[in-house]
């Protein structure tokens, strides 16, 4: 068992490597071994793109250890596939190159898979155990197995306050609060996940970008709330560098049956929500038909506490500046559970988890 949890780590941190990357997929790592020795390893780079079993057993037959497979154990974070999408089944090629064991972190809660997978290697006599760092995997894939279970985006809520409890000054004027450390950690988490969602007053008052400018990496869907579409089209948010989703009350652009990544299209599209039902289900229900699987919500208060008051929230991430201002707009109040605070610089973040 020491000797499982051991290479599922190293798959595990493997799968890490595609954050940002792969969604809609989850995040998935390989590692194949052979008399306790690495002998082929890979993970899951690109949407689109060779899963993490394929990579691995390309890296062993470039290694020369095409022969060694036949008696070989895969560990691999996520149930191999049993279907054809982008690529063909994972669970057919292990079976092509007659892996003798396969070592799986999580079953895959995707329908399309769902245990179909694991009753594939076994029909073919390959020797199957599951199970193992289950808890860590269902962590990195938190978006994913949210997705999935929910049909729904994982949302995190994400603002900074001063230390008198303010997010801007009387009117929704901006004020510097985070320093620049704290400003490239949040462009960070911003290449991390698939969208990144602002209200009305937000979008109208500081004209945001919201892309990733201090770090490297993809640029997120922009999703910005606007009822009766009021704001310029002068705004940055329409200027076509990023796709922005404009969700209001008026308009809907019609979703195609299996949507690519929005991220990938630039350009602006509607997703309407009715007035008199709960709007924030709404809305993450139309996200997750366009294949988005996480949303960033930066603000502003009263954004973030609609999402607080309906329960469709994950985890907050809550900085708070040195700075005082004396009076201004109320910070939201932190709900849930806090995992953790940490300094950075003169800023401190807290962690919240909605359990």
């Amino acid at each position: 068992m020491n000797t499982d949890i051991k290479w599922m780590q190293r798959a595990l941190q493997l799968a890490e490597y595609g954050r940002g990357n792969v969604s809609p997929n989850p995040m998935v790592g390989c590692v194949i071994v052979h008399d306790n020795l690495i002998i082929g390893e890979g993970w899951h780079r690109q949407y689109g793109g060779p899963h993490a079993e394929v990579r691995a057993i390309e890296d062993a037959d470039r290694k020369g250890n095409a022969d060694l497979l036949a008696e070989s154990t895969a560990y691999v974070t996520l149930e191999p596939c049993s279907h054809t999408g982008k690529t063909p089944p994972c669970a057919d090629l292990l079976i092509a190159r007659k892996l003798r064991k396969v070592v799986v972190c999580n079953l895959d809660p995707n329908p399309l898979v769902s245990g179909r997978g694991i009753a594939k290697l076994l029909a073919a006599g390959i020797e199957v155990e599951t199970g193992i760092l289950e808890e860590e995997g269902m962590q990195l894939n938190r978006r994913f197995f949210t997705a999935m279970k929910q049909q729904r985006p994982y949302v995190i809520l994400k603002w900074a306050e001063t230390a008198d409890g303010f997010i801007g000054r009387k009117g929704g004027q901006p004020v510097p609060i985070s320093g620049a450390l704290s400003n490239m950690r949040v462009h960070k988490w911003r290449a991390e996940e698939d969208a990144i969602l602002v209200g009305f007053k937000t979008a109208l008052a500081d004209n945001p970008k919201l892309n990733v400018r201090h770090w490297e990496g993809r640029n997120p869907v922009r999703i910005v709330l606007d009822r009766y579409l009021q704001l310029p089209e002068t705004h940055h948010l329409f200027d076509g560098t990023q796709t922005t989703i404009v969700v209001n009350f008026l308009e809907e652009t019609v979703v195609p049956a299996d949507p690519e990544r929005y991220s990938d299209i630039h350009q602006v599209s509607y997703l309407k929500v009715d007035p008199e039902q709960e709007q924030i289900g709404q809305l993450l229900q139309g996200l997750f038909k366009r294949k988005i699987h996480s949303v960033f919500v930066e603000g502003g208060t009263t954004v973030i506490n609609a999402f607080l008051q309906s329960g469709f929230w994950d985890e907050i991430r809550r900085c708070q500046g040195a700075i005082e201002i004396g009076e201004g707009v109320a910070a939201p109040l932190a709900k849930g559970v806090l995992i953790k605070s940490e300094k950075v610089e003169s800023d401190l973040w807290s962690f919240y988890l909605n359990r």
